[in-house]
């Protein structure tokens, strides 16, 4: 991921946790989240030169990047603390 493309997944999710803070994810239709991320998804396309459309695709894209590099941290930090208990592992990856 780019540097510039950090700056865009990051500036979304901030933006994300301010809009979305009360709702439930797993119950709140994907529509309704995306309507929701469309101010600041206009901006960056407005500031790139992009279309939304094009914002809301890299938006996916980094997002779906961002959750493989997670867990894949995740699987190296455990398989790094084989043999070590739960306690141990769990309080190295908070």
């Amino acid at each position: 991921m780019t540097p510039e493309n950090k700056k865009i997944l990051d500036r979304i999710n901030t933006y994300a946790e301010e809009v979305l803070a009360d709702i439930d994810p797993q119950k709140t239709r994907i529509s309704f989240q995306l309507e929701a991320l469309k101010p600041v998804m206009q901006e960056i396309a407005n500031e790139t030169g992009q279309s939304l459309e094009d914002v809301f695709i890299l938006y996916m894209d980094l997002a779906s990047e961002a959750s493989v590099e997670a867990e894949n941290n995740l699987q190296a930090t455990l398989n790094d603390e084989e043999g070590a208990d739960f306690s141990s592992i769990a309080n190295r990856i908070s």
